[in-house]
């Protein structure tokens, strides 16, 4: 698409100015297989998210010459209609036009990107859970789910090489794309194992929060279509958040008063780019985000038979979901790309993460919010149940999750104490940092995250007081290590 190149970016990834020093930003931009993201201003900067856009164009051409339509979004972050622009510019100028769908949710552009055959991959503009000074991009393969690891290998080293840009007159154009989310809608309201009539004919009070993430333009007119009354908080999609955008149960506070204060029947939690769900139950508990999965999988499993792959860090709960409808099980590397391969690899029926996000190859290939929420009221719709009476006849651990900055502590050294401090007795999985299981069914991950700067802790006991001893320990460890 041109032969006009630009020198390479120094191996930081950070752009020099012509006189020779480097500009004022940080090197805090975080690379993983979930795409980039980085403090605006610091390690993202628009210059940078432009050179990641053509370096995902360049990508792109390598393997689909000819010209192709890229499709763009965003998540409603305050910062995230000037990073759209510098995305587009990057794709654009390298020779892709330009399909914009707005603000939309993560599934809502994924699903987009997979049913758009002129579509060659996607970019969207969101950090998902990450507090509000952040922001990065996510990128789509054209089949309609997040790049592969060698795929974004290859991006990485062509935004630290040459890229070749278009010429003058093959510069892409940039148009406006209606219709992404009733299309989303319309394709979760057709998906066979949900019956929208049953769960109309329940007439569920839903209270939602959507943190003013762009939940607010998908959850109300689904749950709508689903015969569903709507108590709602933070809906408008304008990027200030009222709350930790981590769905949480320690985050959910306004949304328990909310369930309580209107007498609804479940409380719905989302973060930012919509592909996570927490559940909060009729009596204002904060259930876990863990739950979302484990009914997930127990709904589908039980009438789609095939295996259920979640990560290493997800909760008991999943396993015994699996376990219950009798659907081999499987455990993976945290990222949603690791758990997306197993599935493809195993034909896996449904998937996810602990985070709150399903995953439902019926539908596609991602996690997915207002998915889950479907699928939580027809489980609720089947059983003639509440949620919390639900969730106490299954619920046989407790588990807790720690977050212990990386700020002076050593990831390496960090992993290695706890593998020596660990006795004979526990099994050991060094897949993705280390998870360790005893023989009473306790179990402890420590791992870097790969989205925030942090060291995740997750342990899960038959009760809250040794679950804690266990990731007590675990984060003595850690802090130990620096």
């Amino acid at each position: 698409m041109g032969a006009a190149t630009v020198a390479p970016l120094p191996a930081d990834g950070i752009p020099k100015t012509g006189n020779g020093g480097t500009r004022s930003v940080s090197r805090s931009l975080i690379v993983s297989a979930s795409g980039i993201r980085g403090i605006v201003g610091q390690g993202l900067t628009p210059e940078i998210v432009a050179r990641y856009g053509a370096a995902f164009a360049a990508h792109v051409a390598a393997g689909k010459p000819g010209r192709g339509v890229v499709l763009i979004g965003r998540d409603s972050r305050v910062s995230g209609a000037a990073l759209l622009d510098a995305a587009s510019a990057g794709v654009r100028a390298v020779g892709f036009d330009i399909h914009d769908l707005g603000i939309v949710s993560t599934p809502t552009g994924i699903l987009a990107v997979g049913e758009d055959e002129d579509a060659v991959g996607g970019l969207l503009v969101t950090a998902s859970h990450n507090p509000a000074e952040w922001n990065g991009l996510k990128l789509l393969s054209h089949e309609g789910r997040f790049v592969s690891p060698a795929a974004g290998r290859d991006i990485q080293r062509r935004f630290e090489g040459e890229i070749a840009y278009a010429g003058p007159m093959e510069i892409g154009t940039r148009t406006a794309r209606e219709g992404a989310i009733p299309a989303h809608i319309a394709a979760i309201l057709a998906l066979p194992l949900l019956d929208p009539a049953r769960i109309a004919a329940r007439g569920f009070h839903v209270a939602l929060d959507c943190v003013r993430g762009a939940g607010g333009l998908i959850l109300p007119p689904l749950l709508e279509r689903l015969g569903c009354r709507v108590s709602g908080l933070d809906l408008e999609a304008d990027g200030r958040f009222t709350r930790p955008p981590e769905p949480v149960p320690e985050n959910l506070g306004r949304l328990s008063e909310l369930v309580t204060a209107t007498g609804a029947d479940v409380g719905f939690a989302v973060d930012p780019d919509v592909d996570r769900l927490a559940l909060v139950d009729e009596s204002g508990r904060p259930v876990g985000e863990d739950w979302t999965l484990a009914l997930a999988v127990e709904l589908v499993a039980a009438r789609e038979p095939g295996p259920v792959v979640t990560n290493l860090s997800s909760s008991r709960s999943v396993q015994d979901a699996a376990e219950r409808v009798g659907a081999p099980f499987h455990r993976t590397p945290v990222a949603e790309a690791n758990v997306v391969a197993r599935m493809l690899e195993v034909d896996a029926s449904i998937g996810g993460e602990g985070n709150g996000g399903v995953i439902y190859p019926g539908l596609h290939l991602t996690r997915d919010a207002p998915l889950a929420a479907a699928l939580i009221l027809q489980f609720l719709a089947e059983s003639g149940s509440s949620l919390g009476r639900l969730i106490d006849e299954r619920s046989s651990c407790r588990i807790v999750k720690r977050k212990v900055s990386r700020e002076g502590l050593g990831v390496d050294g960090a992993l290695a104490s706890i593998a020596a401090a660990a006795g004979p007795e526990t099994e050991r999985d060094l897949q993705d940092g280390i998870r360790l299981d005893w023989p009473d069914g306790s179990w402890v991950h420590a791992r870097p995250s790969g989205t925030e700067p942090i060291f995740r802790i997750m342990a899960e006991a038959a009760d809250e007081t040794l679950a804690n001893a266990r990731a007590d320990w675990v984060e003595r460890l850690v802090r130990g290590a620096g």
